[in-house]
Parts: structure tokens; sequence; C-alpha cells
């Protein structure tokens, strides 16, 4: 993608619904990385920038992944656009392309199991939920049918 944008960190803030102080922890862990700084040393940010941004959200609101999860998930997804941009390129030999591929398929797998296991997570929760509201029903029901007391 080409960048067309430059967004100083208050403004990518906004867009995205974050503070400066959270674009800023996520730059000291690593995992947004201003794409250029200013003559005067303040960040700038593109809308690539905004974009892995968003996805770090995505990740962290919508999924429930923790912010180190979210690292090896962007870096992941960093890996395969890279393995599809050389694969593509048509300049890699057979055996090559043969390696990029076995590499996507095992970083594939490794993301679809820290799905799978964030699923199983939240249905294990779910479940829990679910007896509750199971033991609760059946408490007002107890209640609903007993002599009043006064």
């Amino acid at each position: 993608m080409t960048s067309s944008r430059s967004y100083r960190i208050g403004e990518l803030a906004a867009q995205a619904g974050v503070s400066t102080r959270t674009i800023r922890y996520y730059g000291e862990l690593g995992l947004l990385v201003p794409s250029g700084h200013s003559p005067g040393g303040a960040r700038r940010f593109d809308d690539d920038d905004a974009e892995r941004l968003l996805r770090i959200r995505e990740l962290q609101v919508v999924m429930g992944f923790d912010l180190d999860e979210i690292k090896r998930i962007v870096s992941s997804e960093e890996r395969l656009r890279a393995i599809r941009a050389e694969y593509r390129s048509g300049s890699a030999a057979k055996a090559r392309q043969r390696e990029l591929l076995e590499e996507a398929m095992r970083i594939n797998r490794e993301l679809r199991d820290e799905v799978r296991t964030k699923i199983a997570r939240t249905q294990g929760f779910l479940e829990d939920l679910d007896a509750k509201a199971v033991r609760y029903r059946a408490a007002m029901r107890e209640l609903a049918s007993a002599p009043a007391r006064r």
C-alpha cells in the first residue's frame, strides 16, 4: 500500500480512539513504530501505521488478545505479507517457492492454533456463565414456590 498521508500522534490517536500515551506505549513495545519524524523530531505516522494501529486495537478489543499475543500475531502477519510478496514476484526458484509455502503454512497453523485456544477459553467462560444461569433460574423457581415467611 502506498502511504499518502502523514499523521501527527494526536491525529492518529483521535482517529483510532486511543490516547497518545497508548500510541507511545505501543511504540515502546515495538508494536507501532512511526514511519518517520518531523524536522523537530516529532513522530509522524502514515496510512500503513494507522491501519496497523486499528489492527492492534481490533485484536485487543474484539478478540481479547493481550499485547504479547498481539505482537506475535502482528509479526506473523507481517512475515506472511513478505512471503506473499516474494512468492508473487516470480523471481524465486521452485525450491524457494516450496520453502516460502511451507513457512506460510507453518505460520498460518500457529495463528489458527492461537485463535482456537482463545475460542476454547472463551467457550469455557461462556459454559460457566450458562451453568450459573441455570442455577439462578432454579433458585428463582424455588423461591417462587416456597411459602412466604413473615
